[in-house]
């Protein structure tokens, strides 16, 4: 059977439709806020950290071609117990954030249409449906949608930034640190709000069983995709600032503002249409990434094997219904709301693991002269271990552990899957 595979210009579009979306257009006020201008000190910040990790991802993904990720990863480097909690937690994380992104785009299509607002479940429903049925054609068509949304979705942030930047005004900028705006300790949660609005790109590894010679193109595109996120932050930071000035900080949708300052309605217009496609771009990509999620640990076998079957369309059904089931469950309960404050924390239980198996693969594996090569040795995956625990102590301890309890309900899954391999190999 021939095997539908991703190229490396859908894996680059995967990957930015995977990290931009809603968020991106209330981002410049939020950190604004707690940094003034010098938010964009923050961007900076948040920019290395997240390359760094990103880059350990590519170095991780050199070695393998398989879908998994921080899974393949940590269980490659840690064993079995380690590979599965990161597994499990990394599928429990793309199924919140897939409700999440449902749950926002009902909301900001019944701002837009107020009639719609009494189908608000059904719609939802619907949406997460259809992007199932999709799924389950094969990755042809899931390529395609990504393609045509992610590009849709990046042409109303494109037209802000190309004509907002001639309406900027110097002044703006001064002075750096505005009276008013920064005091002591906000840095840190400045950082972790503008941290969250990178998170996604994991996302891209996870489905590198779709991707053509993933282990040549993946570590480029991550490396890619990340210094193209952070390019186009910190336009859209600049762009707000210079056109808004201090009432960035006061405004809560800051780019629709700006833009409108300078275009009139038609810029409204166009900013609400773009968070609509950036939040359906992220719903179409979270939906072809979280099944593959599933599909790893029963490729592994830290769950029935039958969570990797496949259809002729070589779609993994069975981690697609399943987490569709989940997802529809979630969304139905208007939970999602609390869980996503958590879901960047979670993201870490991925994060961490991976930096530290770069480091073990250094002397467990090796690479062609071809192959992507971190640079520094050790340098990049400290760099990320050390800034990221920094960033975990600055929370609330019930934050953490709200945050990694998906960890502790997989001890339980991972021992009844450890006894049962136990005692099938009595019987043979």
């Amino acid at each position: 059977m021939h095997k539908q595979q991703l190229g490396f210009g859908s894996i680059i579009l995967l990957g930015l439709n995977a990290i931009i979306g809603s968020g991106i257009f209330l981002l410049p006020n939020q950190v604004a806020r707690l940094m003034g201008t010098a938010s964009l000190l923050v961007i900076g910040f948040d920019a290395v950290l997240v390359i760094s990790i990103a880059l350990c991802f590519a170095q991780a993904a050199t070695y393998f071609h398989q879908d998994g990720g921080p899974y393949l990863y940590a269980k490659s480097a840690f064993g079995g117990f380690v590979g599965f909690e990161v597994g499990f937690i990394t599928w429990v994380i793309c199924i919140i954030a897939q409700a999440t992104m449902t749950a926002a785009f009902e909301t900001e299509l019944v701002t837009i249409f107020p009639a719609m607002h009494p189908f608000k479940a059904l719609i939802a429903s619907a949406i997460i449906i259809i992007l199932a049925m999709i799924n389950l054609t094969g990755v042809q068509a899931s390529k395609i949608t990504i393609n045509v949304v992610t590009i849709s979705k990046l042409l109303p942030l494109i037209l802000f930034i190309a004509i907002g930047i001639f309406f900027i005004r110097g002044q703006n900028f001064v002075p750096f640190f505005p009276h008013g705006h920064y005091q002591k300790g906000s840095f840190a949660p400045a950082a972790i709000t503008m941290f969250y609005a990178f998170t996604g790109f994991e996302g891209m590894v996870l489905a590198a069983g779709d991707m053509k010679d993933a282990t040549h193109n993946l570590p480029k595109a991550i490396t890619l995709v990340i210094s193209c996120v952070a390019l186009i932050y910190a336009l859209i930071q600049i762009t707000t600032t210079g056109i808004l000035g201090q009432q960035l900080a006061h405004n809560n949708v800051p780019i629709q503002a700006a833009f409108q300052k300078i275009t009139g309605p038609v810029g409204n217009d166009i900013v609400a249409a773009g968070t609509l496609l950036s939040t359906g771009g992220l719903m179409v990509t979270s939906s072809f990434i979280t099944p593959r999620a599933g599909v790893a640990l029963g490729e592994g076998g830290s769950l029935p094997r039958w969570f990797a079957k496949r259809n002729q369309a070589n779609a993994p059904w069975v981690t697609i219904i399943i987490s569709l089931s989940l997802t529809l469950i979630l969304v139905w309960s208007g939970s999602f709301k609390f869980l996503v404050q958590i879901s960047a924390i979670s993201r870490f239980a991925q994060y961490l693991p991976t930096c530290l198996a770069v480091l073990v693969f250094a002397h467990t594996k090796k690479l062609s002269p071809k192959q992507f090569h971190l640079k520094g040795g050790p340098i990049i995956p400290l760099l990320a271990i050390g800034v990221s625990l920094w960033l975990l102590i600055q929370v609330k301890w019930q934050q953490l552990i709200l945050g990694l309890g998906a960890l502790i309900v997989a001890i339980p899954i991972y021992g009844f899957m450890h006894w049962r391999k136990i005692d099938h190999a009595k019987h043979y």
